[in-house]
């Protein structure tokens, strides 16, 4: 059996290595540990707002409550324990989060005894907690209580150890300075090594007060809907003034024959505007039929849209309808308009105009009932001006614009977005992750978009794909070459505030040409710094990251993009 009752000669993150996690950022006034952002309270509000929640549900309740904020909160530095010891001993990987809890302020935890067995699921932990948050919360304000009182404790030990080992731990708190023991004292095992484990069990979950409001706010939320007139359109998913007028426009569209021309820059969801006209619209039962005509060589475009007949030129061994036969009594959506031949020009205005058509090398007129929908990301006056796109058409066409919004101007909609995604690709990789990180999150809202919502989705799949299972998907999955704001502020070895990347004083140079001199690139340099932190590391990704102030997940970009396997 694996018992470590001493700590083993073996690197684990330091208070001073964990303390690099905290960054003060000047420039919008927040503070991030890790890629979560962090909140400094004073603990007599903390203390204030547990004696409103004893008061207003009592006691057990909010003894529930606090045990599950501390849940989460345990889950949260797991994850980020994982992250940043990388592969080192469960035992180690647990102590680390004694430096985290003393980071914190919360506790400092004298280990008594500490016993982890992963091949034979053995797990025992004693734990002396001195001077406890929660418990001097009782001491000093709150008075001292009939038991244990250090809930938000008991719930994060708990849920830090089981998402550490993978298996459910359950600690208890066996004396309590809050109920007037001389020490706070954890015990934890197993779950099932515990009699009353369904209770603790219990206390993790949702409470049913809490599910009685959900319930009573979905009521809410559906006799909202009943009455309300918010335009909304098929699939379509936002919340934003800019997204609302889209859909105001569309669905009136909708209840007409009238062409509608679409614009807006390339990404932003124009089939999907098109496809929620027509599911919209008394045409819902019948075809809708997309094109990207700049997909189409201009030579077969018309044979695409308008049918063919046999013979009508080489390789023409059959007839064969057009997409506008095929769309008859539905709807087409032509993309990327601007780019039809002459030719297809025409014989578009004549099926607007008419009604009817003619198929490539056949003199039959053929009569079709088909709503027309257009999109373009460039103008179609200035196509009209360069003499590239007929006007008539272009009028017949401009009937009813709807100029759809980049997604730069539906800030509101992109968390919202990217949550749909997320469960959309989740689903597609058989995972589930923890979701965005709050700096992943503030990286998608501060990026400009220039793909707008197609890059948006494509950025969340890589994230799903990079991210384990029961992982936060971090900015640098998002964003691989993102840097970290240099305007934030770390803690000094001596507790004080100081820039996190202090500008080197002018002239210090020689160090730089020499590395210039000796590598002669930018990717050398890189190349050569990541080699020797490895070397350093002894091949521990994770320390090499430490040393080189990087996160895990970015070194393992930079190795595979600089081809460099490790041992």
């Amino acid at each position: 059996m694996n018992i470590a009752t001493k700590h083993l000669n073996i690197k684990h993150p330091d208070i001073k290595q964990l303390s690099k996690q905290v960054r003060f950022q000047n420039h919008d006034g927040t503070v991030w540990f890790g890629e979560q952002r962090m909140l400094l309270m004073q603990m007599a509000s903390l203390t204030t707002f547990r004696k409103e929640q004893i008061l207003t549900v009592g006691l057990e309740r909010a003894k529930g409550f606090f045990m599950r904020l501390g849940y989460s909160l345990g889950q949260k530095d797991a994850e980020l324990v994982k992250r940043l010891a990388g592969d080192i001993e469960p035992e180690e990987l647990f102590r680390t989060g004694f430096q985290l809890d003393s980071l914190k302020g919360s506790v400092k935890v004298e280990e008594l005894k500490l016993e982890i067995d992963p091949a034979n699921q053995h797990f025992y932990a004693l734990l002396n907690m001195h001077d406890s948050y929660e418990a001097e919360m009782f001491i000093s304000e709150l008075g001292l209580t009939d038991g244990p009182a250090c809930w938000a404790l008991v719930g994060h030990t708990s849920s830090f150890a089981s998402e550490l080992l993978g298996q459910e731990i359950i600690f208890k708190e066996i004396h309590c300075r809050g109920c007037g023991d001389q020490h706070c004292l954890f015990e934890g095992k197993p779950a099932a090594e515990w009699e009353d484990h369904q209770t603790y069990r219990d206390y993790f979950k949702t409470a049913p007060i809490i599910e009685e409001l959900y319930d009573l706010q979905n009521q809410v939320t559906e006799l909202r809907h009943q009455v309300d007139d918010t335009p909304s359109l098929g699939n379509l998913i936002g919340k934003s003034g800019a997204f609302k007028q889209v859909c105001k426009l569309a669905k009136k569209a909708a209840t007409g024959k009238v062409s509608v021309l679409l614009q807006g820059e390339t990404g932003v969801g124009k089939e999907l505007v098109a496809k929620g006209i027509h599911d919209s619209s008394g045409r819902s039962s019948q075809p809708f039929i997309a094109v990207n005509c700049a997909a189409i060589p201009p030579d077969l475009i018309e044979a695409e849209l308008f049918g063919v007949e046999k013979g009508a030129f080489t390789g023409a061994n059959t007839s064969r309808e057009g997409r506008f036969e095929r769309a008859h009594l539905g709807t087409i959506f032509l993309d990327e308009v601007v780019e039809l031949s002459p030719r297809a020009q025409a014989a578009l205005l004549r099926v607007l105009q008419e009604g009817e058509l003619e198929r490539v090398g056949d003199s039959q007129t053929r009569t079709v009932d088909v709503r027309v929908i257009a999109a373009t990301n460039e103008s179609l006056a200035q196509a009209v001006e360069a003499g590239r796109f007929r006007a008539d058409l272009y009028y017949r066409l401009n009937v009813y614009p709807i100029d759809i919004p980049s997604l730069r101007q539906r800030h509101e909609d992109i968390p919202l977005l990217a949550a749909h995604f997320l469960q959309k690709y989740e689903a597609l990789y058989g995972k589930k992750t923890l979701g965005l990180s709050d700096l992943a999150t503030k990286a998608l809202l501060n990026y400009d978009w220039p793909g707008n919502i197609r890059e948006l989705e494509n950025i969340i799949e890589r994230g799903v794909i990079l991210a384990e299972d029961s992982e936060t998907i971090d900015a640098d999955y998002l964003f691989p070459s993102m840097r970290q704001d240099g305007s934030s502020q770390v803690l000094s070895k001596s507790g004080t505030l100081i820039d996190s990347a202090p500008a080197p004083e002018h002239g210090a140079t020689s160090w730089t040409m020499q590395a210039l001199e000796q590598c002669g690139s930018l990717e050398k340099i890189e190349e050569a710094l990541v080699r020797f932190a490895l070397s350093e590391a002894e091949n521990n990704v994770a320390e090499a990251a430490r040393m080189l102030d990087i996160t895990r997940p970015t070194l393992a970009y930079r190795l595979k993009k600089l081809n460099i396997e490790v041992e």
